[in-house]
């Protein structure tokens, strides 16, 4: 793979909101992240997917009407993340204030970080979901007033 080709993907991840890419040409693979220690990665090795514990709608509904302020819901199923990466700090607590756009959490998907964001500025008063646990489309992560 070109140098300069790598160079210009860099730079688009840069100004983007991409946490993680992969590309694959012929026999070359390359994947690029902001929050790994490691650049270049082999292929995966498929592991068997664990089952995400079945949330709900009226689960989520009583989540919903027991807690008061804004409900962050996952957009997607995934592995929910706390953190950038083991051992470093915890994007948020409870009882911290964000702000419209701050990152509250990373939900892995396929092998790709997605960055979630606060929606509206408020306190953090509950978090939901555990560090590493699998979420469903949908479910209540955090609560914010």
């Amino acid at each position: 793979m070109d140098i300069r080709k790598i160079k210009k993907l860099i730079e688009i991840i840069e100004a983007s909101d991409i946490a993680e890419f992969e590309i694959t040409e012929g026999e070359e693979s390359i994947r690029i992240s902001r929050y790994s220690a490691n650049a270049v990665v082999p292929a995966p090795v498929m592991a068997a997917p664990i089952a995400a514990p079945a949330v709900s709608e009226s689960q989520q509904k009583a989540v919903v009407e027991e807690h008061a302020g804004h409900i962050v819901k996952s957009p997607m199923v995934g592995t929910f993340y706390a953190s950038a990466s083991p051992g470093s700090k915890i994007f948020v607590n409870v009882g911290q204030r964000v702000s419209e756009g701050d990152t509250l959490c990373i939900i892995e998907a396929m092998k790709i970080l997605n960055q979630i964001e606060a929606e509206t500025s408020g306190t953090v008063t509950k978090i939901l979901v555990e560090n590493a646990q699998a979420v469903e489309y949908g479910q209540p992560l955090f609560v914010i007033e």
